[in-house]
C-alpha cells in the first residue's frame, strides 16, 4: 500500500465525518465541568471569536504512522483551505457553507455541506463550547489545554480534542478519533495571525478554481 494509500485510510483532518460507533455511554451526557474548566472554555471561545485569520504549516500523522504536510489558512468566519505538499495532491477548501476535497490526479473535486466536517463549528461566527457541543475533558498539562467534545445532536459521530497553548492561548493541535479508535493528529508550527488573504484562494465555485489549481503544481 502507497504512503498516500496508507494516509487516506485513517479520516482526513477536515473531510471525513466523524463515524458512528466512537463514543462509550458515560461521555453521553458530557463531563461534569469545574468551575476552572468552565472559565478555561471561555477562554478559549473569547479565542476563537477574537480570530480573523491563522495561516501556519500543519503535519498530518495517521493512525498507522503514514505522514504529509502542507500549509493551512483558516479565514473567520467560514473559510478554510489546506493544501498538502507534493506528492500528496489533496487540497481542502471550505467557503460558503460547502466544503470540497480535490485530487489533483484524478482532477475531479467531491463537494458536501461544510457541517459534514469535523472542524466546522471552528468556522462559526460566534463559537460556543457549549448548546449543540459537548465538552467531555478538559485537561492541563505542561502549558497547554486540551479539550475534548462532540457533537451533541450526534454524539455517536465521534470525538475531535483541540490542543492550545496558554499563554498567550493558540491552537497548536487537533486530533480526530475515528470508529476503530485511531487517531489522525493535525499538528501546527510557523503559526501567523491577522494577516491578508487572498479571497480567491477560497473561492473554489469560480469556474477558473480547478484551473488555475493544476496550474500551481506545474
Amino acid at each position: 500500500m502507497s504512503r498516500r494509500r496508507l494516509l487516506l485510510s485513517a479520516p482526513l483532518l477536515l473531510a471525513a465525518p466523524l463515524v458512528p460507533g466512537l463514543i462509550r455511554p458515560a461521555l453521553a451526557q458530557g463531563a461534569a465541568l469545574s468551575a476552572r474548566d468552565q472559565a478555561d472554555l471561555r477562554r478559549v471561545e473569547a479565542y476563537f471569536n477574537a480570530m480573523t485569520t491563522l495561516k501556519a504549516r500543519f503535519l498530518q500523522v495517521a493512525w498507522n504512522g503514514a505522514s504529509a504536510e502542507g500549509t493551512a489558512w483558516i479565514w473567520r468566519p467560514g473559510r478554510m483551505r489546506f493544501d498538502y505538499d507534493p506528492p500528496e495532491p489533496l487540497l481542502l477548501v471550505a467557503s460558503h457553507g460547502q466544503f470540497m476535497q480535490f485530487d489533483r490526479e484524478l482532477g475531479q473535486p467531491t463537494v458536501v455541506p461544510t457541517s459534514a466536517t469535523p472542524l466546522a463549528f471552528l468556522l462559526r461566527a460566534d463559537l460556543r463550547l457549549s448548546g449543540d457541543v459537548t465538552v467531555t475533558r478538559v485537561e492541563r498539562s505542561g502549558g497547554f489545554l486540551r479539550v475534548t467534545l462532540y457533537s451533541s445532536r450526534s454524539p455517536a459521530e465521534g470525538t475531535l480534542t483541540l490542543v492550545l497553548a496558554e499563554q498567550p492561548m493558540e491552537l497548536r493541535q487537533w486530533v480526530v478519533v475515528d470508529a476503530q479508535r485511531h487517531e489522525t493528529r493535525v499538528t501546527l508550527s510557523q503559526i501567523e495571525t491577522g494577516g491578508r488573504f487572498d479571497s480567491s484562494l477560497f473561492e473554489f465555485n469560480d469556474p477558473q478554481f480547478l484551473e488555475k489549481e493544476q496550474m500551481r503544481r506545474r
